[in-house]
């Protein structure tokens, strides 16, 4: 996994190779994640998969009760993926098809924190 800290949000990016399968990937970032997590939950998140070809949208919603349990403690919590259906998604994870539409998702959610919406 690869770890860039921005200014308010870590961006987090599974590694991918030839040799996997896009949900073995999936399955290797989730695992490294979770035992990773104490380090990141104080901070907003993006989780980049636009490196992940083809990946499944249950797989996506195996990440929303992390998105929950992170949006309760007042941080973002986004997913970047393209190629699945943007409308089947539940609206307790916010999943969008650019690095940019999650950087502005974040300024968003901060600006409406700060005014108390």
């Amino acid at each position: 996994m690869e770890i860039i800290k921005e200014e308010s949000y870590y961006h987090l990016i599974p590694e991918v190779n030839n040799k996997m399968s896009p949900d073995e990937s999936l399955a290797n970032f989730m695992d490294s994640f979770k035992k990773n997590y104490a380090n990141f939950k104080k901070i907003n998140l993006i989780l980049d998969f636009s490196n992940i070809i083809n990946i499944d949208l249950n797989k996506i919603l195996l990440f929303s009760p992390i998105s929950e349990a992170h949006k309760s403690n007042n941080k973002s919590f986004v997913i970047v993926c393209s190629g699945i259906e943007f409308d089947q998604v539940p609206d307790e994870i916010v999943v969008v098809p650019t690095l940019k539409e999650a950087e502005d998702i974040i300024e968003i959610e901060d600006i409406e924190r700060d005014l108390g919406i």
